[in-house]
């Protein structure tokens, strides 16, 4: 092998590797330090990507795992929203779906301080203009949750 095609060979490489070094921010100056560096960042990407699967997995793409469920009861459902957390600013979100919905608040018990747990009585009320099943209700609630959820989320970015 030529000199010249060595030279191109070990420029290229030096050019890969101050590449991987600013792709990964690494501040290290010896080619096998950089690569040490480089193998950490991608498992912390791994691990990233890990926490984003988990999540999404729990609770339909929601960052908290938070489960719903919806009765029918003779004039209306019985909605349970629960949370090992406590979600501040959830129950506003939750009762504007209702809101959107046509749905009145005939009862409700709310705990807030440890975890969260929401359990409503809704009825329709009389300007309601379309019928709602107990899976547009869930629908409707798990919108709710997300869009808090993204709201929650941006601000602490």
């Amino acid at each position: 092998m030529s000199n010249s095609r060595r030279e191109q060979k070990r420029t290229s490489l030096y050019g890969k590797i101050q590449h991987l070094r600013s792709v990964t921010h690494s501040t290290s100056v010896n080619k096998t330090s950089i690569i040490v560096d480089a193998s950490k960042y991608i498992e912390e990407l791994k691990d990233k990507v890990e926490r984003l699967e988990e999540s999404s997995s729990h609770g339909h793409e929601y960052s908290l795992p938070i489960e719903v469920s919806v009765e029918t009861l003779k004039r209306g459902f019985l909605i349970n929203v629960y949370s090992d957390r406590n979600c501040p600013g959830l129950l506003v979100s939750v009762l504007e779906a209702f809101d959107e919905l046509g749905l009145d608040v005939l009862d409700a018990k709310v705990s807030c301080s440890d975890n969260f747990h929401l359990e409503v009585v809704g009825g329709e009320n009389e300007e309601q203009k379309f019928g709602v099943d107990a899976q547009g209700v869930k629908q409707a609630v798990l919108e709710a949750i997300k869009k808090w959820s993204e709201s929650n989320n941006d601000e602490q970015e």
